[in-house]
């Protein structure tokens, strides 16, 4: 199609788009491998491979949210990933005389697909044009009070937005323009119906004139790919590259929420969390690059929803905003002059994240701010020793009695008094290990779970021991509020404690607390303690299962809501067990909106049980009472002690005071006692 000259041209025009954009993604490649962390071998991406590419190719994560929105973004990815074979094609058609894939079946389908595709991404680039522009919503914007870099401040996500959008629309829309005066030269084709119907406004051009058309139409399309490359690394557009990426090389973790730890072993360390951008991970360096700025996480932020400073999306955009405007000197290994918290996040936002994961949950592209934060959080405990005042006395606690609340060690076993819970120096040869807690240990709310639990473990007949004053608070507190040495101390003292109680025999551990299954079966595993470990509301489900026990079905049936610990649900999984066990109770239970793994934060999480809450528009323990007391429901339902805690305290201060109740205490108020055979 094309002349020689203009082949001539074109070949010119590659050669310098291909130059200038490998050098910015060159830049770019070079400062997210400052970043710290091991890099993935080949044989872990290889082994990802399928995973990444499906992953990435359907955008499999977006549909948690915003379903309209997710269906116009996959018209735009679906038709853009088809478009590298559509450009490919039609520089093929351009510099050979020859028609991509011919007139056969496959041709055919090809033609078809292209033209589809052409259609769905400018309806869903005008879509988000008339959203962002026209629409203006409030979804992409963010709280006065959350800190931005300056560029961002004076419209610089506007800018981009547009700019790429723009370029779709254009690039786009001239392909199909002159699609359509190459289809109307060859008097139509059945198989691109949208061209051909286009192709009717050239019906009276003479031949020479749609010539013309067709030829300035593939310029402008391809050569807007050409003139857009090499500034490409420097957009929100690089996301659908680095956003392939983050799904290929991203650590596996043993949950959502799991920790990377620090080497304290290693002399070599002199610095302890992140203060700078490139200390960061690589792959979090990898995150500002595939954020698409949807601020999904934002939307699912405790922190932001209830007014605090923390935006996880302003986060990975600040640090995105900040690369790109110190590009040269990052690459070049220098080190940076501002700090995360000059620039990319506020003090106030670093505290106010309750680390209960749902930014990394619902990110569609595998982006994980709230590991950026904990990082963070290491910095300024370890070598700042700047930490909310109040963390001090449960430091102080875990320190010297083993808890948070500073209650001595000796008080651990008091909540048992007049049951029947053996230690494992009375029972060392028990099937079953219960780690009861802390906070069933010490704090009186609490305490009436673990009883309930007594109850029903004997009832049941379970073979089961505790550790009693050898039980030490497992740290999770201490880690999430970045004092990662506390936490090494107490996981090694508890690992040697559980070592030695678990013996040769293969048995279980189950928790009363989330934030211990996690800790215990999750993160103990880093420093070489193996562990199996099941939260309460399992065991009780296979204990129902099983005939141990059964619930009495109550004469009325009571109106539950479940409220989903973070730590059960999001970071473990752990949906269904609470609910059959509420069913089997004869409880007609009403979901909150915002349930399972996309459930809502207490509020308790991230160390935030031992300090004051953040500055904002509202108490998050509120919010998420008012939204179980929207529902109906008489009583919550819950399955961690910090969840009591909190929704207890919401139900205290509002005027349809709820009853809030752990499962275990449901199931032990309803509880049948079954008469087992011998061999059962």
């Amino acid at each position: 199609m094309l002349t020689l000259i203009e082949k001539i041209l074109f070949i010119l025009a590659v050669g310098a788009s291909l130059y200038f954009a490998g050098a910015g993604f060159y830049k770019v490649y070079k400062v997210v491998m400052r970043g710290t962390g091991e890099k993935p071998s080949l044989g872990d991406m290889t082994s990802r491979l399928w995973y990444a590419a499906s992953t990435w190719i359907t955008t499999r994560p977006i549909w948690k949210t915003r379903p309209w929105s997710s269906l116009f973004h996959i018209l735009i990815s679906l038709g853009f990933v088809f478009y590298f074979l559509v450009n490919f094609g039609d520089i093929v058609e351009g510099l050979f005389p020859v028609t991509f894939l011919g007139h056969t079946l496959i041709g055919n389908l090809y033609r078809f697909l292209a033209d589809l595709a052409t259609i769905s991404v400018l309806v869903g680039v005008v879509y988000f044009i008339v959203r962002r522009f026209i629409y203006n919503d409030k979804a992409l914007r963010y709280h006065d009070n959350v800190k931005l870099v300056e560029s961002v401040q004076q419209g610089a996500i506007r800018r981009d937005s547009l700019i790429v959008a723009l370029f779709i629309l254009f690039h786009v829309g001239f392909r199909l323009v002159g699609n359509s005066f190459k289809v109307s030269l060859e008097g139509g084709d059945p198989w691109q119906p949208f061209s051909t119907a286009l192709a009717q406004a050239w019906a009276g051009w003479s031949i020479g004139a749609r010539t013309v058309g067709e030829h300035v139409g593939w310029w402008l399309a391809i050569g807007l790919i050409l003139a857009f490359l090499p500034y490409f690394p420097y957009t929100k557009h690089i996301h659908l590259i680095m956003s392939g990426v983050n799904f290929l090389t991203k650590p596996r973790r043993s949950s959502l929420g799991t920790i990377e730890p620090i080497d304290f072993e290693d002399e070599s360390q002199e610095t302890f969390g992140v203060n700078k951008i490139e200390q960061l991970p690589w792959t979090h360096l990898v995150d500002a690059y595939a954020c698409i700025m949807c601020n999904r996480c934002q939307d699912v932020c405790p922190a932001y929803v209830t007014g605090k400073e923390l935006s996880p999306s302003a986060l990975e955009i600040n640090k995105r905003y900040y690369i790109n405007e110190h590009l040269d000197d990052l690459a070049n290994g220098k080190e940076s002059n501002e700090t995360l918290l000059d620039f990319a996040i506020s003090e106030s936002a670093v505290w106010a994240c309750t680390a209960c994961g749902a930014c990394v949950e619902i990110c569609p592209v595998g982006n994980e701010p709230m590991f950026d934060i904990l990082y963070i959080r290491r910095y300024q405990m370890l070598m700042e020793n700047a930490f909310p005042d109040e963390l001090k006395q449960a430091y102080r606690g875990m320190e010297r009695n083993g808890n948070p609340w500073n209650i001595s060690a000796r008080d651990r076993m008091k909540w048992a008094s007049g049951l029947e819970v053996p230690t494992v120096d009375e029972n060392p040869d028990f099937d079953l290990l219960w780690w009861v807690g802390c906070a069933p240990s010490y704090d009186p709310r609490a305490q009436e779970t673990a009883r309930a639990l007594a109850r029903v473990l004997n009832a049941a007949g379970v073979n089961f021991a505790v550790l009693g004053e050898m039980e030490r608070c497992t740290g999770d507190a201490a880690r999430r509020s970045g004092n990662e040495a506390l936490f090494y101390e107490l996981a090694q003292n508890n690992i040697e404690t559980l070592n030695e109680a678990m013996g040769e025999r293969k048995r279980r551990i189950v928790t009363t607390c989330p934030h211990c299954l996690q800790t215990l079966g999750k993160e103990y595993g880093q420093y070489g303690g193996q562990f199996e470990v099941i939260h309460h509301t399992q065991l009780l489900s296979e204990l129902t299962a099983a005939k141990k026990i059964s619930v009495r079905r109550a004469q009325d049936v009571d109106m539950i809501t479940f409220h989903d610990p973070c730590y059960l649900g999001r970071h473990n999984g752990i949906v269904d067990e609470p609910r059959s066990l509420l069913l089997e109770a004869n409880a007609f239970l009403i979901e909150m909106p915002r349930h399972g793994k996309q459930s809502f934060c207490c509020g308790a999480g991230g160390a935030q049980m031992w300090k004051e809450e953040e500055h904002g528009d509202a108490a998050v323990n509120v919010t998420r009472y008012n939204e179980a007391a929207a529902t109906g429901a008489r009583t919550i339902a819950v399955g961690c002690p910090f969840c009591l805690t909190m929704m207890t305290d919401a139900s205290k201060q509002a005027e349809q005071k709820l009853k809030v109740k752990d499962i275990a205490e449901i199931i032990a108020e309803r509880m049948e006692v079954e008469k087992m055979e011998a061999d059962g």
